[in-house]
């Protein structure tokens, strides 16, 4: 009779998850998972590695001191080159770091404002992954669908705060445009328009909207007649609210179904499936 080894365990499950679908993300969350890695590969092992080669040095020194045969030079001389190094790149990428955590406080601060359009039938979509990018929010309502991508812009600590849109970039404090946000928002409705299209065979518009949230956006004639809304976060709402409508309930529901799907299928915790 060949019995089966007491550490081999079955591969029937006696549990499963409560939950049948793994839940949808939240605003930033896949910034908040970059910064932990970065965390981890970028300032962590540079600390490690620090703390390592000092403690060395250090119990060299003290072998050195109890007249033990060490060298105590030797470990010195690594901690000397290499502690410098690694503080520096710490500092170096402390800088992205932070950059990092104000991008994803201005992601939260804006899906929030949008998490209130919910009482009047809209849906909220946070952290939509796309091929090599991701989509920070999109919001599926009555009035349509919009491409939200926040752009979290440190503020100087006097002086003027005013973002300018040109029609073809926005500027900071009337220094030089920069085109990419507008081309970064343009893409990602595009591509949701594509994708839209290919699942439901219908071609709904895209609103692509840029959020500066802190900032004042100085209205422009070429801001008001282009496809773009460029807009401070505590705006958003108001400018979907007073838009008009566009989608019917119906399409409402089978556009925010299959984001959904989309997401989930996606998501790690999702075994198989498809669209």
């Amino acid at each position: 009779m060949n019995r089966k080894p007491f550490w081999k365990f079955s591969n029937r499950p006696s549990t499963r998850p409560p939950l049948n679908e793994p839940p949808l993300p939240n605003p930033g969350e896949s910034t908040e998972k970059y910064i932990q890695t970065f965390l981890d590969d970028r300032i962590f092992s540079y600390l490690l590695f620090c703390l390592l080669t000092v403690f060395l040095a250090l119990w060299e020194w003290w072998a050195w001191y109890q007249n033990l045969p060490r060298q105590p030079e030797l470990y010195f001389l690594m901690a000397a080159v290499i502690v410098p190094f690694a503080l520096f790149r710490i500092l170096q990428n402390r800088k992205k770091l932070k950059a990092l955590q104000l991008g994803l406080e201005g992601e939260i601060a804006v899906g929030q404002f949008l998490e209130t359009l919910r009482e009047s039938g809209a849906r909220v979509f946070h952290d939509i992954p796309g091929p090599g990018f991701n989509l920070d929010h999109v919001l599926v309502s009555p009035k349509g669908v919009f491409v939200i991508e926040t752009k979290t812009w440190s503020k100087p600590v006097r002086g003027a705060t005013i973002i300018t849109f040109n029609g073809e970039g926005v500027s900071k404090n009337g220094g030089p445009y920069d085109p990419a946000p507008v081309v970064q928002v343009t893409a990602a409705a595009n591509w949701l328009r594509e994708m839209l299209l290919e699942f439901t065979e219908q071609d709904y518009p895209i609103q692509p909207i840029v959020v500066f949230p802190g900032w004042y956006i100085q209205p422009t004639a070429e801001s008001k007649s282009h496809p773009v809304w460029v807009l401070n976060h505590k705006a958003v709402p108001g400018f979907i609210v007073n838009s008009r409508n566009q989608l019917s309930t119906e399409e409402v529901h089978m556009i925010s179904v299959y984001l959904s799907r989309y997401v989930r299928t996606l998501s790690p915790q999702t075994k198989g499936g498809a669209l």
